[in-house]
């Protein structure tokens, strides 16, 4: 298209307006930058997998949670997947934490390669790692912190400021799971080099375990807290995995069979063990499949995480294309900064519509029970999307280091995160 745009037409032969010509010429250039400063040895395929977990993030929020308004006019959360139960395949395309864990488990150890070569101890790795992930989390819960006393003083509802304290630190739960896991990646990697692929199978027999315990004939008998067994082995599941990848103990036969094994505990689980079809937790629902995760999750990981394996050279090829590799590394370089503010970036429009009363507003204010609300967030999905990249203009310097921040206004960013935090979870 943009070929078309830059050559004569055929029937009149014009030309492009200069400005389109030149805004064109000008992303053309920074494509071609991009490219050429990209190291030859960047394995773009792990890149772009990453990229296209990354947005499932925002895309499955924004798709899957809305809003109702109360007479008050305060906020609550809503899903659509609540009247519209049979969109619950959407989640299955939509939940690709799966596919996250497994190259954060391929790039892990290669980092964790490259540093031991350097002469790098564990400690130093893995105080860095912990570092990029806290920065941008440190930031937006302290700038929402001191923004919800301003939002209650300017008459919002307090239900309101909940709603969006819980959107907030909803996906943050990711970033303390991924660190206890990034923590256990020199044992992980021993775990690879002694038993290749299957030093995941322990966690998914764990997992397997405690479901059977909770869901099984005895599970009047289990206490509440049991299903808790399952949040490191869930989610470390498909890390391991990652990590034999990059160990090269992961190979061509093993990802076909991790593909159709996963997708047959998939199936059977749905159909003769009844778990929920929905990868995300619905309200009002008794069971939940992601909070923390059932072997329905691992089983869609193993599933996706063959699949990523057995297409990577091809996805490989395919980002050798300029236009293709440019998006991919903006995505990377952002990836804190979509995980942290996508949910602030729908709840600046939805926050505002409910403060001047528009509470009928198709896709946003009005509930998610139809499948016109369906077809109206979707026409809201640019508009986010495009909030998100202007916050991200200003908050993205949260993932670069702090250098002049003093350790005063750090520790008040501190404070304020702690308290954003108590006030999300219930506490205050």
């Amino acid at each position: 298209m943009a070929l078309a745009l830059l050559a004569p037409t055929r029937r009149t032969g014009r030309k492009p307006a200069p400005e389109s010509a030149a805004v064109l010429r000008a992303a053309r250039k920074a494509v071609r930058a991009i490219d050429d400063r990209t190291p030859a040895h960047r394995d773009r395929a792990i890149d772009g997998l990453r990229a296209l977990a990354l947005l499932a993030v925002p895309t499955g929020h924004w798709l899957l949670g809305g809003f109702t308004v109360d007479a008050d006019g305060a906020l609550h959360n809503a899903s659509p997947l609540s009247a519209l139960g049979f969109l619950s395949p959407a989640s299955w395309a939509l939940q690709m934490l799966g596919i996250f864990f497994l190259v954060g488990g391929h790039a892990s150890v290669l980092s964790f390669r490259r540093a031991t070569e350097r002469g790098e101890s564990a400690g130093a790795w893995l105080r860095g790692r912990l570092v990029r992930l806290g920065r941008p989390v440190l930031g937006v819960t302290a700038v929402w912190a001191a923004m919800a006393p301003l939002l209650y003083a300017l008459g919002a509802p307090e239900a309101t400021l909940r709603t969006g304290a819980t959107l907030v630190i909803q996906p943050l739960w990711f970033v303390g799971v991924y660190a206890a896991i990034t923590a256990l990646t020199p044992y992980c990697v021993r775990a690879a080099r002694r038993m290749g692929a299957w030093a995941a199978a322990p966690l998914l027999a764990t997992v397997a375990v405690v479901d059977f315990l909770r869901y099984g004939p005895f599970a009047d008998a289990m206490p509440s807290w049991l299903s808790l067994l399952n949040l490191l082995p869930g989610w470390m599941f498909a890390y391991q995995l990652g990590v034999s990848w990059g160990e090269k103990r992961l190979g061509v036969r093993a990802a076909r069979s991790l593909l159709l094994g996963g997708a047959a505990l998939f199936a059977a689980l749905l159909l003769f063990f009844h778990y929920p079809a929905s990868m995300v937790g619905v309200p009002g629902t008794d069971r939940t499949n992601s909070h923390p995760p059932s072997l329905l999750v691992l089983a869609l990981a193993a599933t996706q995480s063959g699949a990523a394996i057995l297409l990577r050279d091809r996805l490989a090829r395919l980002l050798r294309r300029p236009a293709l590799w440019a998006p991919v590394v903006v995505i990377n370089l952002s990836a804190m900064t979509i995980l942290c503010w996508h949910q602030t970036a729908m709840l600046s429009a939805a926050v505002p519509a409910s403060f001047l009363g528009l509470n009928a507003v198709p896709g946003l204010t009005v509930a998610p029970d139809t499948l016109g609300w369906i077809l109206a967030r979707l026409a809201w999905l640019p508009v986010f999307a495009t909030a998100l990249i202007l916050i991200g203009r200003t908050t993205r310097r949260f993932e670069a280091p702090w250098t002049g921040v003093t350790r005063f206004r750090r520790a008040v960013a501190g404070v304020l995160a702690t308290g954003f935090a108590v006030f999300a979870l219930g506490w205050a």
